[in-house]
């Protein structure tokens, strides 16, 4: 696993509140994403994963604290404007744009970011993408939303490898997937990380996402609890029953 770097945070979250109406689901959550490292947040169900997640890409607006992209405060930036700058969310349930074609979803991945420098063709992208993922190629023309659950999520991990973001966010990637693709995504999300991409991956499979990450955060009700590196928090029954319940 390579190391990430000493540079200034990619991302930092600082005293991060949000709310659903009369509902506090995050209670100043703060959390640091340095360049080329891969950090997992864990936790239960219902500690408020998703919803950071959600508000970190401007799909919803904190109450109060902030979230910094480099120099873009993401609480006060549409979700076009943080997706151009580089921040890739492949939320819960795949994202993936079900009435266009898996070409068509592949063509618009690819020119998400047109001006980075010296990358190679489309078809030259997408023959990468066809050696991890053989079967996109062969539903080339079929609508993404008719895919199994399985084709669908390859197609979400070809996002990443067709348009490198600064930062990748994923939510719950191996939710509701075989063992078997779950193997395969956490392949795919090992050659990005050793590759030096900058990765934030909320999972409830807590082992698989330690194992990934070079740290992690648990959130419990909404709240930063613990954090630490992964490798350390793999081995703390503290972490795996107290706050996981498993």
């Amino acid at each position: 696993m390579s190391a990430p770097s000493e540079s200034p945070d990619a991302l930092r979250v600082e005293g991060l509140h949000v709310s659903y109406g009369a509902v506090r689901a995050l209670r100043g959550v703060d959390l640091r994403v340095r360049p080329g490292e891969t950090v997992a947040v864990i936790g239960a169900n219902g500690a408020g994963k998703s919803t950071l997640m959600r508000t970190l890409s401007g799909l919803l607006r904190p109450d109060s604290g902030r979230a910094l992209f480099g120099d873009t405060d993401l609480a006060r930036t549409a979700p076009h404007t943080i997706a151009r700058g580089g921040l890739l969310h492949i939320p819960e349930g795949r994202g993936t744009l079900g009435r266009l074609s898996v070409a068509e979803n592949l063509r618009i991945a690819y020119d998400r970011q047109p001006d980075l420098p010296g990358r190679e063709s489309f078809d030259a992208a997408c023959e990468k993408v066809f050696v991890r993922f053989p079967r996109l190629k062969e539903r080339l023309r079929q609508a993404a939303g008719s895919m199994s659950g399985g084709e669908q999520q390859q197609l979400a991990m070809a996002r990443p490898l067709l348009a490198r973001p600064r930062l990748l966010m994923l939510d719950e990637p191996s939710l509701g997937l075989s063992p078997v693709m779950v193997s395969t995504v956490f392949s795919v999300l090992r050659e990005l990380r050793d590759e030096g991409l900058t990765i934030l991956i909320v999972e409830q499979n807590a082992r698989a996402a330690l194992r990934l990450s070079h740290r992690a955060y648990v959130l419990q009700q909404g709240r930063t609890v613990h954090d630490g590196a992964s490798p350390d928090m793999l081995v703390d029954d503290r972490v795996l029953s107290h706050y996981l319940g498993g």
